[in-house]
């Protein structure tokens, strides 16, 4: 076999918070990587996942779609994040003997990769698990600070307090209707009216256009920017520039960047449910990290920013001999 010792392949379904959780942790480790956005197609998408993983990896990776070559040289790393990039990373991991790591449960036995990073609220332990906060994320003091010096300018006009929002969207268990963002609208314009402020708004890839629309209306007549989508994403900007930040509860990704800031958080609670997500929020509101939004500031608060995505390279990059001695 011939592998690329200086190289990592970031293997996800493409799923923006999949990939960002990829690019966390291979940012982190050091070493240059690629991402391999990738799909089951042809007749073994109708296989459950749970069964496509004892398929022979060659077989396998004949009906795997990737926006880059499955083929040597093969990587010295393998990240994976989300159960449907489970089956291929066992693959590549058979074909090519990298080290193997999987974010999040992999609903598989835990040592069929060499290290799993799972959140707490996954429940999963074994050996060869790191049990994170919440998501690992690229949300670090360094990157805020390049961040509120590059979007300076352009927030300028603004005025403090500015709450930085955080708009989610339809999923598998939530629902973000336009009647629920006009309602989450006309409460966060409330807020901003009575302490003279001002919203640094940016939607997810699951915001309905209509929901988007319904939100910026409810908040058209107070200071603003919301990001349209297009252009660059000003995300870390506004994490950076927020006073304080207003996020919605379905996604656990953009709680956890969030938490990073060691700014005060405050939480929308949009229709759905879902266990994992609660524990999650039990955890994080158990850990004095968020609050409950209900249109008002609560008494400040502090914590002790959440990222564990250091604690996650810095195992890797011991196995691999990368880690300096001592550090």
């Amino acid at each position: 076999m011939i592998i690329g010792n200086d190289q990592i392949w970031s293997v996800t379904d493409g799923s923006a918070g999949f990939e960002a959780q990829a690019i966390a942790v291979a940012e982190a480790i050091g070493l240059p990587f690629v991402l391999k956005r990738v799909r089951i197609k042809g007749p073994l998408r109708l296989l459950p996942t749970r069964l496509q993983v004892y398929l022979s990896p060659r077989l396998l990776l004949r009906f795997v779609g990737s926006n880059e070559p499955l083929q040597q040289p093969w990587p010295r790393v393998i990240i994976s994040v989300g159960r449907r990039s489970v089956p291929i990373a066992l693959a590549l991991k058979q074909l090519s003997g990298a080290f193997t790591v999987h974010i999040q449960d992999p609903k598989v036995p835990a040592h069929w990769f060499d290290l799993i990073a799972a959140p707490a609220h996954d429940a999963f332990s074994a050996p060869n698990v790191i049990t994170t906060f919440g998501a690992v994320h690229r949300v670090t003091p360094e990157r805020l600070a390049e961040a509120a010096k590059k979007f300076a300018t352009r927030f300028a006009h603004l005025p403090h307090p500015r709450f930085a929002v955080l708009l989610g969207g339809d999923s598998k268990g939530f629902r973000f209707s336009p009647t629920d963002a006009t309602k989450f609208g006309a409460s966060v314009a409330n807020l901003v009216r009575d302490q003279h402020g001002s919203l640094l708004i940016t939607p997810s890839r699951r915001t309905r256009p209509k929901s988007l629309s319904a939100f910026a209306n409810a908040i058209g007549n107070v200071p603003h920017i919301l990001w349209s989508g297009t252009g660059e994403n000003p995300y870390m900007g506004m994490l950076a520039s927020g006073d304080s930040i207003i996020v919605t509860n379905d996604s656990v990704n953009m709680i956890t960047e969030a938490a990073g800031t060691g700014k005060l958080i405050y939480v929308q609670f949009v229709p759905g449910q879902s266990k994992r997500n609660a524990r999650f929020h039990g955890q994080m509101r158990a850990a004095g990290v968020t609050r409950r939004f209900d249109g008002r500031l609560s008494k400040p608060w502090s914590y002790t920013p959440i990222n564990d995505t250091e604690i996650v390279a810095r195992a890797i990059r011991r196995t691999l001999g990368l880690e300096v001695p001592g550090s």
